[in-house]
């Protein structure tokens, strides 16, 4: 069995939903040794989140932020402001969608579907650079 760990940095986003899957790929050369197995891809933000969703239509990655924002709008008496109007809603939305995804590994490659790809998730304004660990595992062909 075969672990690998990388720390990955992406650099600032604008707010809304980011195809991040060849990053992720790119960042994990070890990938096309592992015959069967995992990769977990983890964020150390609490206003920023990962996804799996449709990696074709930009238009999804525009409807997803439209709706989130409907779901969790600035404009929402919050209590925690101190961090500017877009703290809070970010921190809903980061907690709805969460902080990880799993993906199954065969023959080197993502198990992805067709139409899926890794999502950024980045609720603020001005994110900054986030901070991702990879941690891969299995089988080594």
């Amino acid at each position: 069995m075969a672990w690998h760990r990388r720390h990955f940095s992406l650099p600032a986003y604008r707010r809304g939903f980011h195809l991040i899957t060849e990053a992720i790929v790119e960042a994990l050369p070890e990938l096309d040794q592992i015959q069967v197995g995992m990769l977990h891809v983890f964020i150390q933000h609490t206003s920023a989140s990962l996804t799996i969703n449709e990696n074709a239509d930009a238009d999804v990655r525009t409807d997803l932020e439209a709706s989130f924002n409907a779901l969790a709008p600035e404009s929402f008496p919050y209590v925690h402001t101190c961090e500017g109007p877009d703290d809070m809603p970010a921190h809903v939305k980061a907690a709805m969608l969460g902080s990880s995804v799993t993906i199954p590994v065969a023959n080197g490659r993502l198990l992805l579907g067709v139409w899926q790809g890794i999502y950024l998730c980045e609720h603020r304004n001005h994110g900054g650079s986030r901070r991702l660990v990879l941690t891969l595992w299995g089988e080594a062909a």
